[in-house]
């Protein structure tokens, strides 16, 4: 990987100055900042390319269709799948929730069961317990250890029969637990091989490589803006006999092929799911991410992101006060700390080290239930990329001993 001040300088928000102090961005699980080469290829629609996909017989269409075919053929390059496989969708929530409502209603009926885990984030759990409310389907809900880490020995408690569906993450986005997605997905197939499997992606897929066909699940979803990409764009992934079952999500636009007074017929997959004009720019936007953090390396990605974990776990645990959540073994987890301040509300830490320009994200993180289940109230949380320099860390440290010499 280049070296970390050489990438910085891709990225433009990173040499912004706020009264005169640098920017300190520990906010990449909420959302990533931006490279200036996804930031130019998003210009060049807006300056050379502007034009609605699929309906104009005109150069510019022309030229906008095959950005935006292309962008969708980067991404299944992307994660190891078939273009026709790849839906645009805004965001991982949609991707989730268009499975809850196209997938679900058809497919797991009343006496029958849900199993996900107390790591999710709201979008791959809230859909599935509510659908298991209202339709008289059991959800069971598997538990993590005191280091927030999955015993894959009560999978066969969990999975049975009648499991039809069983949703899990492949990163916390609050303890940074790893789960063994590969290994995970194989348990579950060999104790019910119908048994339709959803992965969580949003944290994963910006941090290290994916193969949708090594990991053997049925459906996979993430998100542009945490992979560098713009807010808006999101990806469900799942096989094309599965999508060609499935009932469309929206209507209108080119997820038409014909209508007719008394019927109509859908568009083929993945155009069956896309309603409407997309967001091309969108798509055009996560594809050249892709290719940003494809010519880093992810495996390269990665290593990085352990060594500042690494680091940053390393000299918090030595400020009295500070409680640090997730695993020990920084094999087991991504680059995500979450912590909290003794006598200190985690509002307070952010809003203490904003001053600094030092950017944390605090509360419950969309995953609610896990914060309820491992008995704390909201944390402070700090994460991390490819642009995350010890000197960040450094300046997270100084402003949290900067916080406690404020309350004492």
């Amino acid at each position: 990987m280049k070296d970390i001040h050489a990438i910085q300088k891709d990225f433009p928000l990173l040499r912004r100055k706020i009264h005169g102090k640098r920017i300190v961005y520990l906010d990449s699980t909420a959302s990533s900042l931006k490279p200036q080469p996804v930031i130019d290829a998003m210009n060049a629609y807006y300056k050379k390319h502007t034009a609605n996909v699929f309906r104009g017989i005109y150069t510019l269409s022309e030229e906008a269709t095959a950005l935006y075919e292309k962008a969708r053929e980067k991404i299944a390059e992307f994660i190891g799948a078939k273009p026709e496989e790849i839906v645009f969708t805004r965001n991982t929530d949609e991707s989730l929730s268009l499975l809850a409502y196209c997938w679900l209603p058809h497919h797991v009926h009343p006496g029958e069961e849900i199993v996900t885990t107390i790591l999710e984030h709201h979008a791959n759990f809230v859909p599935w317990q509510q659908y298991a409310a209202k339709n008289k389907v059991k959800m069971k809900i598997w538990y993590v250890n005191k280091e927030g880490v999955l015993d894959e020995k009560e999978l066969p408690k969990l999975v049975t029969k009648k499991t039809k569906l069983f949703a899990v993450t492949a990163a916390s986005n609050v303890l940074g637990t790893l789960p063994p997605i590969k290994k995970i997905i194989h348990q579950v197939k060999k104790l019910n091989p119908n048994c339709f499997i959803v992965v969580d992606a949003a944290q994963a897929a910006p941090h290290f490589s994916i193969d949708v066909n090594e990991w053997g699940a049925d459906a996979i979803a993430f998100s542009g803006h945490k992979m560098l990409g713009p807010s808006g764009i999101g990806i469900l992934w799942a096989k094309k006999s599965t999508l060609e079952e499935m009932p469309p999500f929206l209507f209108g636009g080119d997820m038409i092929r014909e209508v007719h007074e008394d019927k109509t017929t859908f568009n083929d997959v993945p155009h069956k799911f896309e309603a409407g004009t997309p967001f091309i720019e969108g798509a055009i936007g996560i594809a050249a991410a892709a290719d940003y953090l494809l010519s880093l390396g992810m495996d390269t990605i990665r290593a990085h992101e352990k060594k500042i974990t690494k680091y940053a776990i390393e000299r918090l645990q030595k400020i009295p006060g500070v409680t640090l959540f997730g695993p020990k073994n920084i094999e087991l987890r991504g680059g995500v700390v979450s912590f909290q301040l003794d006598g200190v509300h985690p509002h307070d830490v952010a809003q203490i080290l904003n001053e600094d320009n030092i950017c944390i994200r605090v509360g419950y993180h969309c995953a609610m239930p896990l914060h309820e289940y491992l008995g704390i109230g909201p944390t402070c949380r700090a994460s991390f990329y490819m642009y995350t320099s010890k000197e960040d860390i450094d300046m997270l440290v100084d402003g949290i001993k900067k916080i406690k010499k404020i309350f004492q």
